[in-house]
């Protein structure tokens, strides 16, 4: 179960859009629509018969002629929450639900439950979606209390202990038959269909925060073009991308032999981790870098998460950050 506890340690903080979204009330985000309400933006030119009510007279006084005043309008947020809860997302297995210490599934449910506590409390709509090598649940945006604890309904099922049962259970079956120890290999094959179906569903200008590790069988390539395609329709990303810096881009395990099952499929790898360490690091340095620097080329927020560091340690300082001073 969600702990309460932790979802209102963040209440004091906001959460806002760094770029215009389309909304369907008055907020406190910056609409690309221009009306007359809250903030100046820029003039234009009075055209006949139209309402002299907002030309800027002083204006007039020093140029002789009529320009009308535009305000930027402010509007709600349309937050949608997609969370990559394939097979991979599972590592390490003894942190699901454990908050202090968690997997890459229990921090990405946590940190989006936070986030759809203070959109509630904004009044901002928010909406979920689940993927793995499909879109298993998505759900439109909404900003009332139903609709926030139907969706921690759906986060808590993600927690529950039967979601890793099967996966457990063989895993530790192999380390007992072995003596070894298990590790996830690879993640997502079609994670980038998702997000590419995920950026047409989505009709308006929104904000799309995305959890996942990253890991594919296809060139990584695939994933960029996913993530392009979100923001040429006009929507701000925040990418975190959660992993085990020590476990599995580091590689860091004892020089002896390790049976290494893929959480996705189960297959099986025995080797000895110090035989592939440096090349294994080498390339998974470059695919994090890669990733990073595409995130910049696209204007993507990126948010590289090391779970080792804590829930707290990570979360905290980003909403600080995105707080609006």
């Amino acid at each position: 179960m969600l702990s309460s506890d932790t979802i209102s340690r963040y209440k004091s903080l906001d959460f806002f859009a760094r770029q215009v979204v389309e909304g369907f009330i008055t907020g406190r985000h910056r609409s690309p629509f221009h009306g007359f309400s809250v903030e100046f933006s820029d003039y234009r030119q009075y055209n006949t018969g139209e309402s002299t009510r907002n030309i800027d007279w002083r204006l007039f006084g020093r140029t002789d002629r009529l320009y009308i005043k535009q305000f930027e309008e402010e509007t709600n947020l349309r937050c949608q929450l997609v969370i990559d809860h394939s097979g991979s997302m599972l590592f390490p297995l003894e942190g699901q639900g454990e908050i202090e210490h968690p997997n890459k599934l229990t921090f990405s449910v946590y940190a989006a439950a936070v986030l759809i506590e203070l959109l509630h409390r904004q009044r901002d709509a928010f909406g979920l979606t689940l993927i793995s090598d499909r879109i298993d649940t998505n759900t439109p945006c909404r900003s009332n209390t139903a609709h926030q604890q139907y969706l921690y309904t759906e986060l808590e099922k993600l927690l529950q202990p039967s979601t890793t049962h099967a996966i457990k259970h063989s895993s530790n079956q192999a380390i007992k038959q072995s003596s070894n120890q298990a590790i996830n290999q690879a993640s997502t094959q079609t994670i980038k269909q998702s997000l590419h179906l995920l950026a047409e569903q989505l009709h308006r200008r929104s904000l799309v925060v995305i959890f996942t590790d990253a890991f594919t069988e296809e060139p990584q390539e695939e994933l960029f073009d996913a993530l392009r395609h979100l923001r040429h329709n006009k929507h701000e990303v925040i990418l975190f991308h959660t992993f085990h810096r020590a476990l599995e881009l580091q590689l860091g395990y004892d020089a002896r032999p390790y049976r290494f099952i893929d959480l996705e499929s189960g297959d099986t790898l025995n080797i000895n981790p110090s035989e592939i360490a440096a090349t294994y690091r080498q390339q998974m340095e470059h695919q994090q870098a890669e990733l990073q620097q595409r995130a910049l080329q696209y204007r993507i927020d990126y948010i590289p998460v090391d779970i080792a560091q804590g829930f707290h340690q990570i979360l905290l300082p980003f909403l600080l950050k995105r707080s609006k001073q």
